[in-house]
């Protein structure tokens, strides 16, 4: 989409106020003096967030163990207003677990290898845990991964090829783990062609919506991959280590789940407490232990919110809050060394924009110190993620202007290089 911006306050203001979802942000716990650019690593607390999850302390206090007979399928009630934000059947998403537990939930059920096909199809590009992930369930299976995991190389450390991607499906790969948003370089990856390809070559194919979901819309009834995992602490706000999702295709509620445990036996039989696993036939099968009910309330109040506006709406704010900034960038900090690196075509790009400069981790540094709160990935990444629910207009303004005053004066280079716990 094209849009027509300037490079001076005035507009921002006009932007803020003309933005259909201004008002969202007084759902938010801003903190007074502060940017926060980091929503797509931790979002930031909601009230809605907050409610609900004095809520669940209300029905714990008041209701004790009778709490069960509400909230017995809490993870399955919640995947299904998980379901909405990618097109999924509501028996086919389950809040539970974490990102890496629900990989090996997954990989675990779908991965058999045989002696021709015993490959896992991974890139170089995404986040480590998948491929610790990948590289745990191979060895459980009795391979390397240097025989077992075939690694798609990016060609420029930056972007994911997908016809690289699919020339690597050959007959040995019996399943894929791909991003659909690279946490690094925000390109987007064409799920539907990807899966099509794959499942033209008889491959299980996954997906780890991480850095998708909330911030892209996704159609999981056209795409119609075998899983996906996600967290929910970025884009849904729902807390530091909230509960993670997972997807599977009801084509799969047949197979025996590979990690087993009791909250997966089928409610008919479960309170007989067997020592036989009979496993629901949809997504709850894959639920491992006891739901952690006070980390999952926060989420349910995120949802309860997000779904209300709908995710075109957010993802046309989104598109052009980070088409805002990245123009600004080639504006006023091009000069200095900036560039940006992540995509610029609107569907192509995720939720955040990476600007790029040799000291970008000392730059971090600086923002911080200015109250504006980025964060970096290496070697010279500034992830900046003005987020549709909460961020202002006049926010990008303000941060790129901070930004302009750090590079033209080198207050940088006041900082070390060595880096800290948390980047």
């Amino acid at each position: 989409m094209k849009y027509q911006f300037t490079n001076d306050l005035k507009q921002a203001q006009e932007l803020d106020q003309n933005d259909p979802l201004a008002s969202i942000r007084d759902h938010f716990y801003i903190q007074p003096g502060q940017i926060y650019m980091d929503g797509n690593s931790l979002g930031l607390a909601s009230k809605d967030a907050e409610q609900a999850l004095l809520k669940m302390m209300d029905v714990w206090k008041t209701q004790g163990i009778n709490m069960w007979d509400d909230y017995f399928h809490y993870g399955m009630q919640l995947g299904a207003k998980c379901a909405q934000l990618i097109n999924a059947k509501d028996n086919e998403v389950l809040i539970t677990g974490s990102t890496t537990s629900n990989v090996h939930s997954a990989v675990s059920t779908l991965y058999h290898p045989t002696k021709e096909r015993y490959k896992i199809l991974v890139d170089d590009l995404n986040f480590p845990t998948d491929r610790y992930a990948i590289d745990s369930e191979v060895r459980l299976k009795g391979y390397t991964p240097q025989e077992a995991v075939k690694v798609v190389k990016s060609p420029d450390g930056k972007y994911i090829d997908e016809d690289a991607v699919i020339e690597a499906m050959t007959d040995d790969v019996a399943l894929i783990l791909l991003p659909t948003v690279l946490y690094r370089s925000a390109q987007i990856l064409d799920m539907e062609r990807i899966t099509k390809a794959a499942h033209e070559r008889d491959i299980i194919i996954g997906w780890d919506l991480c850095h998708a979901i909330g911030a892209i819309p996704m159609d999981f009834e056209k795409v119609q991959p075998d899983f996906a995992i996600w967290c929910t602490y970025k884009y849904l706000s729902a807390g530091p280590g909230s509960i993670a999702g997972l997807y599977l295709n009801q084509k799969h509620f047949d197979k025996q789940p590979g990690l087993a445990g009791w909250w997966g036996n089928r409610d008919d039989t479960q309170f007989q407490l067997k020592h036989q696993f009979e496993h629901q036939q949809d997504v709850s099968g894959w639920q491992i232990g006891t739901p952690t009910m006070l980390a999952m309330a926060p989420l349910e109040g995120t949802l309860n919110l997000i779904n209300s506006i709908g995710m075109d709406k957010i993802r046309t704010k989104s598109l052009k809050i980070t088409a805002y900034l990245m123009y600004l960038i080639d504006e006023k900090l091009a000069q200095y060394g900036c560039t940006v690196g992540n995509p610029r075509e609107d569907d192509k790009r995720g939720g955040h924009v990476c600007l790029e400069h040799p000291h970008g981790y000392q730059i971090s540094l600086a923002l911080k110190e200015r109250n504006v709160i980025p964060d970096f990935r290496e070697p010279d990444v500034i992830r900046l993620a003005p987020i549709a629910l909460y961020t202002s207009y006049q926010e990008v303004y303000q941060m790129v202007e901070i930004l302009e005053d750090i590079l033209k004066n080198k207050t940088y280079e006041q900082y070390s290089e060595k880096r800290g716990l948390v980047v």
